[in-house]
């Protein structure tokens, strides 16, 4: 029973009022971007509601037919007769049968064909990597080896700037040596200076 409340005038259930919907802004689609950005917002506008992922289309192969039909008749076997009927159904399963095995023996083919671009492909890749993967290596090894003989060199070249004791004890002879000849040298300036000096003095006792 309904409430009056729900009731019109006449007695009659008011018409149930019309559920307002939501204001949606105009989109208008223009790329794929937009129909994709379209579909993830309406997902998203119920998350509560459930996704339908749709499964994958199966193929149609038509009607099961057996594989072999072993009463098949002529052409003219029921030829004007109540059987013709029979051999026409017979035929179109026959037709059917053929045709689907042409189809599947198509598709296999084409299911090798692709496998084997497909392994082709990824053959000349792997083989195109493996050569850029080698040319890298041998530049980083040729690398790894000039810095190893700049550091070689390097330390070589300190090695040989380093004194030894054996330059050392070279080093302090001459010292040594320079020193005894420059006071030998200094010995025989003083001693002329000497002498020179003598001569004068007695140069002017004379005169």
């Amino acid at each position: 029973m309904a409430d009056s409340g729900d009731l019109d005038l006449l007695g009659l259930p008011k018409p149930k009022a019309k559920k307002e919907r939501e204001k949606q802004e105009v989109v208008v689609v223009r790329t794929a971007r937009d129909a994709q950005r379209l579909q993830l917002d309406r997902l998203m506008r119920h998350p509560e509601k459930e996704v339908h992922i749709p499964e994958r289309r199966q193929e149609n192969r038509g009607h099961k037919v057996p594989e072999f039909v072993r009463n098949v008749m002529g052409s003219s076997a029921g030829a004007g007769s109540g059987e013709f009927h029979v051999y026409r159904q017979l035929r179109k399963k026959e037709i059917t049968r053929v045709k689907l095995m042409e189809e599947l023996a198509e598709k296999e083919r084409l299911d090798n064909e692709f496998a084997a671009r497909l392994a082709a492909k990824e053959k000349a890749a792997e083989e195109k990597t493996a050569r850029k993967r080698a040319k890298r290596n041998k530049k980083k090894q040729k690398l790894k080896d000039n810095r190893n003989k700049a550091k070689k060199s390097k330390a070589e070249a300190g090695a040989d700037n380093e004194p030894t004791p054996e330059s050392e004890d070279e080093a302090s002879g001459e010292d040594e040596t320079q020193e005894k000849i420059s006071e030998t040298n200094d010995a025989q300036v003083m001693s002329r200076r000497a002498n020179t000096d003598g001569e004068s003095k007695s140069s002017e006792k004379n005169s």
